[in-house]
C-alpha cells in the first residue's frame, strides 16, 4: 500500500500543479519552460566545480594513496578498534556523496552490510555531508565569498558524526 502511495504522489502532485496553473489562468507550460532553462543555466554554471572535484576524488582512489594512508593507520586503528577499512568512506563523503557510496557498496562486496565495517560505514554515510561539495557548489551558486568559520564547523561536524557512528557501530557489534 505504501509503495502504491508513494509511486502516485509525483502524477498526482503534477496533475494539481497544473491544475491550479489552469484554475489561476497561468501558462503552466510557459513557466515550466523557463524553470528548466533556469536550470540548465544553474548546471553550465557548477559544472567546472562539479568536474574539479570529480576529478580530484578519483585521482585519489586510482593513484593508490588511499591504500599507502591505510597501511599505515592500520597499526593504530587495531590499537583503539577502529576499523580503518571505513577511511576511504570518510574520505570520499568530504568531497562526493557518490563517490562515497561507491566506496561503501565495494565494502559490502568485500565484508557484507551486516558487518561491524559494513554498518560502520553506513552509519558514517548517513550522518555525514560533503563538506567541499557543499562549500564550492552551493557558495559558489549564491556568490558566498567569506566562508569564516563554515569551513572548521563543517569538518568539526563531520567528525563529530564520523565518531559517533563508529561508537555506535562498535556498541551494536560488541
Amino acid at each position: 500500500m505504501i509503495s502504491y502511495i508513494s509511486s502516485s504522489l509525483i502524477p498526482i502532485l503534477f496533475f494539481m500543479i497544473v491544475f491550479y496553473g489552469w484554475r489561476k489562468k497561468q501558462d503552466v507550460y510557459q513557466e515550466f519552460l523557463k524553470g528548466v532553462g533556469e536550470g540548465f543555466k544553474i548546471v553550465l554554471e557548477i559544472a567546472p566545480t562539479l568536474i574539479g572535484l570529480f576529478m580530484a576524488v578519483n585521482m585519489v582512489r586510482t593513484s593508490g594513496a588511499m591504500e599507502v594512508m591505510l597501511t599505515v593507520l592500520r597499526p593504530i586503528g587495531e590499537a583503539v578498534k577502529f576499523p580503518v577499512e571505513v577511511i576511504p568512506v570518510v574520505v570520499a563523503k568530504l568531497f562526493s556523496s557518490s563517490a562515497a557510496t561507491g566506496i561503501l557498496l565495494d565494502l559490502y562486496k568485500e565484508y557484507g552490510a551486516d558487518s561491524l565495517i559494513g554498518f560502520t560505514a553506513s552509519l558514517i554515510l548517513s550522518s555525514t555531508e560533503t563538506v567541499f561539495y557543499t562549500m564550492s557548489v552551493y557558495f559558489m551558486y549564491v556568490g558566498i565569498k567569506k566562508t569564516r568559520w563554515t569551513l572548521p564547523g563543517a569538518l568539526l561536524s563531520m567528525m563529530a558524526g564520523t565518531i559517533a557512528s563508529i561508537l555506535i557501530g562498535q556498541a551494536v557489534f560488541s
